[in-house]
């Protein structure tokens, strides 16, 4: 009678075990399986049919009836799963991926994303890297390049922390911030601006949006109060005298508009923020708040009402103040996840709070099958 036994890495699987040579493929007579057959992964340490070598995630063999089926454990040159599989043809499996949850630390998990061809991130630490919701896209540039958004976090908060502290008059300072022309051009404006393009290049629609568009903010409120530009000196009733046009009621009244509709685009980035985290909220409102009062006390200013002016600036710093104070938290966080740190801060994710249009897609066609 001829040998029905399997060989499995120099270990035979014996009838026992379910197995009368169902797996061997150049036995046509072989006979087919009596019983169920155990899942190699599932065996212990000591079972005959268990070998540590051979237990290689998600591969997908063909066997001898030319089926095919999925299964955690592999080998190159033996296999069986209980199914009457044996060696053939490969091909990507489900099991292949990894999960990476949001209590992943960063420095494992940019690891595994460089390194496995198949990987899963959960919403909450995507969000946290990248300050969007998660998204599909094409390409690798995730896993080849750094996270751009603590650049733009930088240059945003060294453009507004200083002016925040300077409407409010701190230490007697004052000017609308003309005085920090320089950090609202090179570090709010270029800094946001290319960190913005970077997050084009990945595919982070979101922050790529919000990143360039104060970026330009910061370029143009430097611009506008450096004289060079001459953009209050057109409105000095003495040509001698540029400084003069920033006390035109015709200045005050027009340059208002510009901040009018810079708290709009931040109601905007407001109503899109709920699905990313609550400092991110908290920035957006209080910047919404910040152009609010800075619109008015241009306005006022045109009608000629400075104390009340300056009273609103007030306002305008201190809605500031706290978005910085918002802006830091968020940017420590950034920082302590890109370097590993062993305690991590929260930044209260919200992108499960409100469900995606493709989440809830995906969610109908699920019932529907």
């Amino acid at each position: 009678m001829a040998d029905t036994r399997v060989p499995i890495n120099g270990t035979y699987l014996e009838k026992d075990y379910g197995y009368n040579g169902s797996f061997t493929p150049n036995n046509p007579d072989s006979n087919h399986r009596t019983s169920p057959a155990p899942r190699l992964g599932s065996l212990e340490p000591d079972h005959p049919a268990y070998n540590n070598n051979s237990h290689v995630m998600g591969n997908t063999y063909t066997g001898s009836n030319g089926n095919t089926k999925d299964n955690d454990v592999t080998k190159e040159n033996g296999y069986a799963n209980g199914d009457g599989f044996a060696n053939g043809k490969t091909s990507q499996s489900s099991s292949s991926r990894y999960h990476l949850g949001k209590d992943e630390p960063s420095d494992t998990a940019l690891h595994k994303i460089k390194t496995s061809g198949s990987i899963t991130i959960s919403p909450e630490l995507f969000e946290k890297m990248y300050l969007t919701p998660q998204t599909q896209v094409k390409g690798d540039l995730r896993k080849t390049f750094g996270n751009p958004t603590p650049l733009a976090l930088i240059g945003f908060l060294l453009s507004l922390s200083p002016l925040a502290c300077i409407l409010m008059g701190w230490r007697g300072s004052g000017g609308s911030g003309a005085s920090d022309v320089g950090a609202y051009i090179y570090m709010g404006g270029m800094l946001m601006t290319l960190s913005g393009i970077l997050e084009f290049f990945i595919g982070n629609t979101f922050p790529f949006v919000v990143f360039c568009s104060f970026g330009g903010f910061w370029l143009a409120f430097g611009t506008t109060l450096t004289p060079l530009y001459n953009a209050y000196g057109a409105f000095s009733p003495d040509p001698s005298n540029p400084a003069a046009g920033l006390k035109s009621d015709t200045f005050n009244a027009s340059f208002a508009y510009f901040m009018v509709f810079m708290g709009l685009m931040s109601a905007v980035y407001l109503v899109c923020a709920l699905r990313t985290n609550v400092i991110f909220v908290i920035i957006f409102l209080t910047l919404l708040l910040l152009f609010g009062f800075l619109g008015g006390t241009y306005f006022q200013l045109a009608n000629g009402n400075t104390v009340l002016a300056m009273k609103l600036e007030v306002a305008a710093g201190a809605c500031g103040f706290v978005s910085v104070l918002a802006g830091w938290w968020i940017f420590l966080a950034q920082m302590l996840a890109a370097l590993d740190f062993p305690f991590q801060l929260p930044v209260g994710d919200m992108s499960h709070v409100i469900p995606g249009a493709s989440d809830k897609l995906k969610k109908r066609e699920e019932y529907a099958v």
